[in-house]
């Protein structure tokens, strides 16, 4: 797991607030970036994939695995925490509870016909400036209007693995292991 996400990572911060993680599912489009947006399965209203913590997976791939299941996105995800923004989650019986999410934008390289949430959402594709004018949450729509994609990420889903040593290379087993990331 990743400086930016211990807080709270695995459960409540001391607030109460519920840590989630999102996907901020991109495509390069005739027109510049294209985001993808998904409708609530409550509200119908427009939302990036987002949800808990999974035991075993790190931040970013938990983000890749509710895109999968909530938009059947698959794609190159960037490990790298692009934003956060906070919102309100209402639950059963009118309840509610603070919920903060960090967002990772992940390269959409295939879009599947069948996924898990098929029946309970719709997605679309939308030019960055009238995606950040469709969701609700005004951090979100900073996000999403300040987005830029990275130069290259790395497939999703990542389970925090860190073999990317060069021993075998002529810069030495001691070469920093965080070059090209």
């Amino acid at each position: 797991m990743g400086w930016q996400d211990k807080i709270a990572a695995q459960g409540a911060n001391t607030d109460g607030t519920r840590m989630q993680y999102g996907a901020l599912c991109w495509r390069s489009g005739a027109e510049g970036v294209e985001v993808l947006l998904i409708t609530s399965r409550d509200t119908g209203r427009w939302v990036i994939p987002k949800g808990w913590p999974m035991p075993g997976l790190a931040p970013e791939a938990a983000a890749a695995q509710e895109a999968w299941e909530e938009a059947g996105v698959q794609g190159t995800m960037n490990p790298l925490c692009i934003g956060r923004y906070g919102y309100q989650k209402y639950l059963p019986a009118g309840a509610s509870v603070p919920c903060a999410v960090a967002v990772y934008g992940l390269r959409v390289d295939d879009l599947a016909k069948t996924f898990p949430e098929v029946k309970e959402r719709r997605r679309k594709w939308f030019p960055l400036a009238e995606a950040a004018t469709l969701v609700a949450e005004p951090e979100l729509a900073t996000i999403i209007a300040q987005f830029l994609p990275p130069l290259q990420g790395r497939p999703g889903p990542i389970a925090g693995d860190d073999d990317d040593d060069i021993a075998g290379s002529a810069e030495g087993p001691r070469a920093d292991k965080r070059k090209g990331h």
